[in-house]
């Protein structure tokens, strides 16, 4: 089937089919969404113009400090990554989301992003869209996702402290259930304790909400049940933990070890410098603009890319006798 066929179904002019299609900002919302209906209906699928090389990022709204948290990460890869292969970048904020029905894209990439809210991608836009870092269900066509394997991740950490001694290990996880990636990091850590014979139960698993607010109490908390190791996936615990710490007259890796997430230009140059885990950042930019070229060249793309953690070992734990 062609454009001109797809035209006289929906009873419109060739070339208006082909501005919807390159997401022409002069075309009516109800013209718009008619002509992908009819498209949608007969099955048709336009080839991406390999002359649009505009990918639009979209990133939260909402920013946690520092900057260079994952999510800033996952952008600087991505900015490392893309250009090169010549492609040219527009971020967009989540929250603003009504301006991609006015850019003309080839792809575009949301970082961080709740899979939900892109169901109904397909039905609005034709570029794939790839989902950076979140897992979801039976995700439509054209809907992709890359991320790093999140039970291996937990495990690696677990089974470190576990290698060095540490048998009573408390956990924060950064965000609530229900959210983000929070709930598969719980799981992951529970069984990852669990198959060492360790303690895995509410009074050393916690989660710390959207913020940094709650830690210093957690970690309180944790302290109280005598845990020997703390480790905090996600956010910014890496940073928030050294300043409770000190609080509670503890050191590192002396008193308690730590393994965190890492964070640009902090874990190695905090005292001591942070064990961490981390996604491979340049990995997971690659098998993004992967996905993206393949669908512009009409290639088939995989629908899930999973990509194994990083353990950056350091100074913030100890071998316990």
């Amino acid at each position: 089937m062609t454009i001109s066929e797809i035209a006289k179904l929906a009873g419109v002019s060739t070339s208006t089919v082909s501005r919807v299609f390159s997401h022409h900002p002069n075309i009516r919302e109800d013209v718009r969404n008619h002509v992908f209906a009819v498209a949608r209906q007969h099955g048709y699928h336009p080839r991406i113009s390999n002359k649009q090389k505009n990918v639009v990022i979209i990133t939260p709204y909402n920013s946690d400090y520092p900057v260079h948290s994952c999510v800033d990460m996952l952008l600087m890869a991505l900015t490392q990554e893309l250009p090169p292969r010549g492609f040219r970048l527009e971020i967009l904020p989540h929250d603003n989301l009504e301006r991609l029905a006015g850019i003309q894209f080839c792809g575009a990439v949301a970082i961080g992003a709740e899979p939900e809210d892109f169901r109904d991608w397909p039905d609005r836009f034709t570029p794939p869209l790839v989902l950076v870092d979140r897992k979801g269900e039976r995700m439509p066509p054209e809907v992709y996702q890359v991320r790093s394997d999140e039970n291996q991740g937990m495990e690696l950490a677990i089974n470190h402290l576990y290698e060095r001694g540490c048998r009573k290990i408390g956990c924060i996880i950064h965000g609530d259930p229900g959210t983000g990636n929070a709930d598969l990091r719980r799981a992951a850590i529970e069984r990852a304790l669990r198959e060492h014979g360790l303690p895995a139960n509410d009074y050393l698993i916690h989660f710390s909400g959207p913020g940094t607010e709650r830690y210093v109490d957690l970690i309180g908390k944790l302290l109280r049940q005598n845990v020997d190791a703390l480790f905090c996936p996600g956010g910014n615990a890496g940073i928030v933990s050294l300043y409770a710490f000190s609080l509670f007259n503890k050191r590192i890796p002396d008193d308690i070890s730590l393994i965190a997430t890492e964070q640009t230009f902090f874990s190695e140059y905090a005292v001591p410098p942070q064990t961490t885990v981390t996604q491979d950042y340049k990995a997971v930019a690659a098998a993004v603009a992967d996905v993206i070229e393949a669908r512009i060249d009409g290639r088939r793309a995989e629908p899930s890319t999973v990509l194994p953690y990083r353990l950056i070992k350091r100074e913030s734990v100890r071998v316990r006798g």
